[in-house]
């Protein structure tokens, strides 16, 4: 099995940690490859990002179909381009956004998302209206941290833990998900630690998500229906000279 996971923004400080932990999430024998953009924005925290992004994020996909990879993953909690993208693609592909709250939605009746800025808020919400889970959703907190810098995993682990007790305590929320994926190695120390007071809930991992949800697609031979996802008509494109 190859996989291609497809990073929005255009700066490599996140690659080989993407590339070590997905090396936890699939079997020795699937090779990964991590992928940024050529160009674009440095992160995606807002609407405008996202929408810089995707003609560049639907290049890669193309790309990584042609390279013979079995499944591709936009990694973003906002999902970019995975829905233009399964309208050209013959393999699967999957968002981080959406295979996260997929897993939460069977885990509990209610869930909140802890992100990074409020920025993002109205973005993550709408992945949740697009899937239909959106009854589910009780919350989306913020830690006000930049994409950027959660390099700081100490305090992006404390601020996490602050927002989900809130999460839960206020909102009600039964699962948690981490609303970036920038937000890596933190879920399962976090899922502990709220244990240790007293909340036994599962806190979830959007990488770890969508990579176990592309692992069984592959695994079963699907992959997005025609029927939803129609083969665009055929026209002229014209790209902006480079």
């Amino acid at each position: 099995m190859k996989i291609r996971v497809l990073l929005p923004i255009v700066v490599d400080i996140f690659n080989e940690e993407v590339k070590q932990e997905f090396r936890n999430y699939f079997p020795e024998t699937t090779e990964i490859e991590v992928c940024h953009l050529d160009y674009g924005p440095a992160s995606v925290e807002g609407e405008y990002d996202e929408a810089l992004c995707v003609p560049n994020m639907l290049e890669k996909a193309i790309q990584a179909e042609k390279d013979g990879c079995d499944g591709v993953i936009s990694l973003c909690g906002a999902d970019p381009a995975v829905k233009p993208a399964r309208e050209v693609l013959n393999i699967p592909i999957v968002g981080a956004g959406e295979a996260s709250m997929l897993y939460a939605t069977l885990l509990a009746k209610s869930f909140s998302i802890v992100t990074v800025l409020p920025n993002v808020v109205s973005m993550v919400e709408n992945v949740s209206k697009m899937l239909g889970v959106d009854s589910k959703l009780n919350s989306i907190r913020y830690v006000n941290i930049p994409v950027l810098e959660l390099v700081d995993k100490e305090k992006m682990e404390t601020s996490l833990l602050e927002e989900m007790v809130l999460a839960i305590e206020q909102d009600k929320a039964h699962a948690l998900i981490l609303g970036c994926t920038g937000m890596m190695g933190v879920a399962s120390i976090l899922q502990e630690k709220l244990k240790e007071r007293g909340y036994e809930v599962p806190v979830i991992d959007p990488s770890f998500a969508a990579a176990k949800l592309l692992e069984n697609l592959i695994a079963m031979n699907i992959k997005q229906s025609r029927l939803t996802y129609m083969t665009p008509t055929k026209k002229m494109y014209k790209q902006r000279e480079r």
